[in-house]
């Protein structure tokens, strides 16, 4: 279709019958913008488009062009002119052909002397980014700049256009008191156009550094000020951004005060504020005279090693699955009777620490040799009867030490001489060293109870620092005689403090952050080789969490793979993460012998939240029913108390969880419990959130599901199953009853599987001995050693 613009009647009439198609059609087709209700108009007869704002942005790139009177008036909105330099002809001849927006399929022509004007794209983009700017709204100017410089870069005005965004920008945060952007915008516009306002910007810098380092060492971030202090010195000259000369004599001031005091500190033996005060020293000015070999020295007169960690351990015990923190400290406090070392292709590595075992080959004999002569003290003053009285103990029904597994596998326990115990068992067992890890304490061996067997002893506490100081004269003046655990407000801020040289070790890295360090050169990272299985764990008498249908639907309802790939590994994929379906680790790798518990034909069941929405009703209806029958109210249904960890990872998944569950009509509570504590008391929550090592699953599987485990499960199902798992004499058989205990764990569901994750440590390139393949941080902490 061709378009005549004529000064006759005739013509007129003809062009008005043809706006009113077109105005039609375009109401038709037009771009919605926001609001969703308005509507884009992209032609009229008369007047001028509205002016839209920041919604211009929305509509496709376009021109504006402006009919004269004669010619009828009105306006289009035609796609980009293909006009030389973007401008009007001066002496154009001839007729202009355009598309008109939402009329694709359609062009369009328009003589040149009908034509008054043409107001082109970019230069509507200049004049909102320039009133914007006037106005002080730079947020709204923002998105229309970067159109600008993205689709425009050469135009003429940017150049003063983008720096009279960043220096007005500037002024108005330093106002503010936003000094951090202010600087961030004045050292842009200094890059981008030295040229612009040079004197009253450097005036402004120098103003602008004086009070950011001043806010810096008020809040004692000396490091950090420090770091901004040398940046400035290598970029700027001290002529002509006066703060720079001030800050520097403040910090070699300050430097040279804090060297001195940490000399005296060590010459009065007061070796950790002389640690402190040497490092922060060298904080202040990294060249200061002697300040590194002071550290050094300090360093090698009292080594000590700074640990961030997210869960301070209020409870040492280094065989608790469900509790990360106890489980760390407890192994540097405590030793236990069989440690695990590791994984192997049968189960875990254990050590035995007082010397040596023997199992014979029908595996119905398991001979514990003492070996004092190559123990360390107080380990060397153990006695042969007291440790068969222990495991005698842990046989006996009516002791408070009972261990139905160990009860089950064990028919006689002898002496065959001071130094050698004899354990008879019923049947062949696959591995019964791992039914005897068993915390030692110094009642073992002649002390009090409580007393530390471990290298080191817990010193001081406080809500965000433990110290743990060695508990025994040292094997040689390099062993670490301090540990200090700092509790960090979440992993990404132990990655900032470890980078920055306030933490020397990290115990608990996630996938995310862990690739952060990997670039690190100064930094070693490491995965633990066993994962943890996350789970929510029913911990009270909810009357509809007690159904396994309610339990269904609250799984159903959880959508594990978004919020494990979404929230928790922040989109990266990290090997060994995944969603599970049961209890149990499903290894790292498919052919991994850490999942010889778990079935992988069982797969995790899908996010549902309809059928969890049914389920829900179904249960109802079945409490409703067997209430009639016993001619009994029905439980009302109370919040869902959900309990969780006091760490960020744990915060944010049940976070999610809570509100998927609650786009299924239920109502929700979160429960951050106290520093340390991974269970809640009794009555205080329905489910909690739990991270747990279930690295040994023929004794975890009862520790974590049975009656007295972490579930509490009086399921008959999952009873029959633990003890015909505890009945298997060989390694298939094991396997096969952990695959049937799968199954019934995936059908009744006394927990409620989430997913595995595989953890990182990380530690500086110069603290050797911590090893790789350890399962707790501290299994070596005795041979750390600053290189």
């Amino acid at each position: 279709m061709t378009f005549h613009c004529n000064l006759t009647n005739r013509i007129a009439k003809r062009r008005r019958l043809q706006m009113a198609w077109l105005v039609a059609t375009l109401a038709i087709g037009v771009v919605q913008a926001l609001p969703a209700s308005a509507q884009i108009i992209n032609y009229a007869e008369s007047g001028v488009p509205d002016r839209v704002g920041l919604e211009l942005l929305q509509e496709d790139p376009h021109d504006l062009i402006f009919f004269t009177e004669k010619a009828g008036g009105g306006w289009v909105k035609a796609r980009l002119l293909d006009l030389p330099q973007r401008r009007m002809p001066r002496n154009p001849k001839g007729s202009l052909r355009f598309d008109i927006v939402g009329l694709d399929t359609k062009s369009f022509t328009a003589k040149w002397e009908e034509i008054e004007k043409i107001d082109f794209w970019e230069v509507r983009l200049e004049r909102e980014t320039d009133d914007l700017i006037a106005k002080g709204d730079f947020q709204g100017a923002f998105p229309f700049l970067s159109v600008l410089i993205r689709d425009y870069p050469e135009r003429p005005g940017l150049r003063k256009l983008r720096s009279e965004f960043l220096w007005k920008d500037a002024i108005k945060r330093a106002k503010e008191g936003d000094f951090e952007a202010t600087l961030a915008m004045l050292e842009e516009l200094r890059r981008y156009a030295p040229e612009y306002q040079s004197d009253a910007v450097l005036r402004a810098l120098s103003g602008v550094t004086d009070r950011l380092m001043a806010k810096l060492v008020e809040q004692d971030r000396l490091e950090l000020a420090q770091q901004m202090l040398s940046r400035l010195e290598k970029e700027y000259p001290t002529d002509k951004l006066t703060s720079i000369g001030k800050w520097s004599r403040t910090f070699q001031q300050m430097a040279e005060e804090k060297r001195d005091a940490a000399i005296q500190a060590r010459d009065a033996k007061d070796y950790r504020l002389a640690r402190t005060l040497a490092r922060e020293s060298i904080a202040v000015k990294p060249d200061i005279v002697g300040g590194q070999a002071l550290v050094r020295e300090i360093d090698q007169i009292y080594p000590l090693v700074r640990v961030g960690v997210l869960q301070s351990a209020t409870v040492l015990d280094p065989t608790r699955i469900d509790n990360w923190a106890s489980r760390r400290a407890g192994r540097l406090v405590y030793r236990t009777l069989f440690e695990v070392q590791g994984a192997g292709p049968e189960g875990g590595e254990y050590e035995f620490i007082f010397g040596d075992t023997e199992m014979t080959p029908d595996r119905r004999q398991l001979d514990l040799m003492i070996e004092p002569e190559k123990l360390e003290d107080p380990l060397n003053r153990i006695e042969g009867y007291y440790l068969a009285d222990v495991l005698t103990e842990r046989a006996q029904r009516h002791s408070p030490d009972y261990f139905s597994a160990w009860a089950a596998a064990v028919e006689a326990i002898g002496l065959d001489g001071p130094k050698q115990i004899q354990c008879l068992l019923r049947r062949s067992h696959v591995l019964p060293t791992c039914l005897l890890q068993i915390p030692v304490d110094g009642s073992w061996v002649g002390g009090k109870p409580g007393d530390p067997t471990g290298a080191y002893r817990r010193d001081e506490t406080s809500d965000d620092l433990v110290r743990y100081v060695l508990a025994r004269k040292p094997k040689d003046d390099q062993q670490i005689k301090e540990i200090v655990e700092i509790r960090t407000a979440s992993a990404s801020d132990g990655v900032s403090l470890l980078l920055q040289g306030e933490l020397d070790v990290l115990d608990q890295l996630f996938p995310a952050d862990a690739v952060r360090l990997r670039k690190s050169r100064d930094i070693r990272v490491q995965n633990y080789p066993l994962p943890t299985v996350h789970m929510l764990v029913p911990c009270s008498d909810h009357p509809y969490i007690a159904e396994p249908t309610f339990r269904r639907a609250l799984l159903y309802g959880i959508n594990r793979q978004d919020i494990l790939q979404g929230e928790l590994l922040e989109g990266l994929e990290s090997p060994g993460c995944q969603v599970v379906s049961g209890p149990f680790p499903a290894g790292i790798e498919p052919d991994d012998p850490l999942g010889y518990a778990y079935d992988r034909e069982i797969l995790p069941r899908n996010y549902e939240p309809r059928l969890a929405k049914l389920l829900i009703t179904v249960n109802e209806s079945q409490m409703k029913g067997s209430a009639e029958v016993k001619k009994e109210e029905l439980p009302a249904m109370t919040p869902l108390r959900l309990a969780f960890p006091a760490d960020n990872l744990s915060r944010v998944a049940c976070e999610a969880i809570s509100t998927q569950w609650q786009l299924l009509g239920l109502e929700v509570e979160l429960v951050e419990l106290p520093v340390g504590r991974t269970y809640p008391d009794p009555d205080t929550a329905d489910l909690v959130y739990v991270s747990a090592a279930v690295w040994e699953p023929i004794i975890d599987a009862r520790r974590l599901l049975g009656p007295k485990g972490l579930a509490g499960s009086e399921d008959q199902l999952v009873g029959l199953g633990l003890r015909r798992l505890e009945e298997a004499r060989n390694w298939r058989e094991v396997r096969d009853q952990l695959l049937i205990l799968h199954f019934i764990a995936n059908n009744e569901l006394p927990i409620l599987p989430l997913w595995q994750m595989v953890d990182s440590y990380a530690y500086r390139r110069n603290l050797l001995g911590i090893g790789r393949d350890i399962v707790s941080l501290y299994q070596n902490a005795g041979k750390w050693r600053w290189q």
